[in-house]
């Protein structure tokens, strides 16, 4: 018979990690754990820097290039695939080696794919030294949610998890202003050789202040003293955590929350500019004030994570004591309950005020839709994220991975596909297409805190016991 949602992690095969118990959480002061989250917080700001300042480039360099502005985007789809194949790589081999070496062997393939970019003459080389900047830093994500997931305790573990991605999606909102400042009064060749720059100095403070937090009992991770002899490990093997229901449930809510945001964010230009074939309202022009409106949705993201984060850990607690010490992990999930409605609410309300309300009002009542959903999107990303590396501890960095890859395979024709269905079906049909893939998004967060228990007894994957 199956027990209740209000079960724990059920016995078997899994690994077990008393947290009342064990002494790795108290490795590092308080002092040293504030580092290391500073630390990946800024590494994981790359991978978003890397993706967003070029957009704004794309002109530029298709002028430089003697190419065209299609065949030079190519280099943004060709960086989310880098993303997600670098993000398997660094996650499988960090459950092996350990997070710290991944960072310094990481680094200087960021630093050179971006020198190459920099110097790049040809559109051929310019995609290969893409590909290779992307790769270089697309374990800042996954590692260093992994990272964090080491020094804190479950409870927690959601608030530091919770500023490590208000931090690393800043980058999202940030970077294609700065790409496009540093476009227009810099050149982008200079912006590139910044990145490179700004990854060697950012190796140079990890190989000086980061410590390795991999706990070497896990079972896999190699003991730090034993001479190197590299390995050879299957990155795609993360990949097989997604037959884990709950995994695979939280990442399709992931994704569809992040497709929300996609929708609103990409047609910006188009959607609140003076083009009318997009149903344009506000007739804004300037490049500066476009890559502006972006602004809201990061600050969302920004003030919401630690938030988020937070009350992800009063959930733990706070049900734990209803239970009598007893502690189920979905219990973090309910801290997406309220701020997750805030997802399909803002995608539905901006396509219709785009659509129907013109002048100032309008353009103002868009942008707190941005910022609404840059606060849902972190009140479902953030207590998720949590989720992944509470029950998955000793794989953290790699189920991590994992959903990122399966959020980048989604992403990539959902990108693609958003202009043209607002051609096609217009902005408020496309924005009800969102709206309700937010919506099951929802749905199956509820089910797995409803049925989480059930879920994870269908297939073990080698799940955390949690006392």
């Amino acid at each position: 018979m199956y027990s209740s949602e209000e079960s724990p992690l059920l016995e078997g095969d899994r690994i077990h990690i008393p947290d009342e118990l064990d002494s790795v959480y108290n490795r590092f002061s308080k002092t040293q754990k504030n580092v290391v989250v500073f630390t990946v917080s800024f590494a994981g700001l790359l991978p978003t820097f890397v993706t967003g300042t070029f957009v704004p480039s794309i002109p530029q360099l298709a002028h430089d290039l003697n190419s065209t502005g299609a065949a030079v985007s190519l280099a943004v789809s060709l960086s989310v695939f880098a993303n997600a194949i670098g993000g398997l790589v660094w996650a499988a081999y960090s459950s092996f080696f350990g997070r710290r070496p991944m960072y310094l062997w990481g680094m200087p393939i960021l630093c050179i794919g971006s020198f190459g970019v920099a110097a790049s003459m040809s559109l051929r080389w310019l995609l290969f030294w893409r590909f290779v900047q992307a790769f270089g830093c697309a374990g800042g994500v996954a590692v260093g949610a992994a990272a964090i997931g080491d020094i804190y305790r479950v409870e927690q573990r959601g608030t530091a998890i919770g500023i490590f991605f208000g931090a690393s999606l800043l980058g999202v909102a940030l970077s294609p202003i700065i790409g496009g400042a540093a476009a227009y009064y810099w050149s982008w060749r200079s912006l590139q050789w910044s990145i490179g720059l700004w990854g060697f100095l950012e190796m140079v403070f990890i190989y000086l202040f980061l410590p390795e937090t991999s706990h070497s009992h896990s079972g896999s991770i190699r003991q730090l003293t034993t001479p190197f002899n590299f390995v050879w490990i299957n990155p795609f093997s993360s990949i097989w955590l997604l037959r884990s229901p709950n995994i695979m449930a939280v990442a399709l809510a992931n994704t569809s929350a992040m497709v929300t945001e996609y929708v609103l964010l990409i047609p910006i230009a188009y959607t609140i500019a003076s083009l009318p074939s997009y149903g344009a309202r506000y007739h804004i022009s300037n490049e500066a004030l476009i890559g502006a409106c972006f602004l809201p949705s990061g600050v969302g993201n920004f003030i919401a994570s630690p938030i988020a984060g937070r009350l992800s850990d009063v959930m733990i607690e706070k049900w734990k004591a209803r239970r009598k010490g007893i502690r189920v992990p979905e219990d973090r999930l309910r801290a997406a309950l309220v701020g997750g409605l805030l997802v399909p609410l803002s995608v539905c309300l901006s396509g219709l005020i785009t659509m129907y309300i013109a002048g100032p009002l309008g353009l103002v009542l868009n942008l707190l839709c941005f910022f609404m959903n840059g606060i849902g999107m972190e009140f479902v990303l953030t207590p998720i994220g949590s989720y992944n590396v509470d029950v998955l501890q000793s794989r953290s960095a790699e189920v991590i991975a994992a959903v990122t890859a399966l959020r980048a395979i989604i992403l990539a024709p959902v990108t693609a596909a958003v202009l043209p269905s607002i051609e096609t079906l217009g902005l408020v049909a496309t924005n009800g297409i969102a709206t309700m893939i937010a919506i099951l998004g929802y749905g199956l967060i509820v089910l797995t805190i409803r049925y989480g228990d059930r879920m994870r007894a269908w297939v073990d994957v080698g799940y955390t016991v949690m006392d």
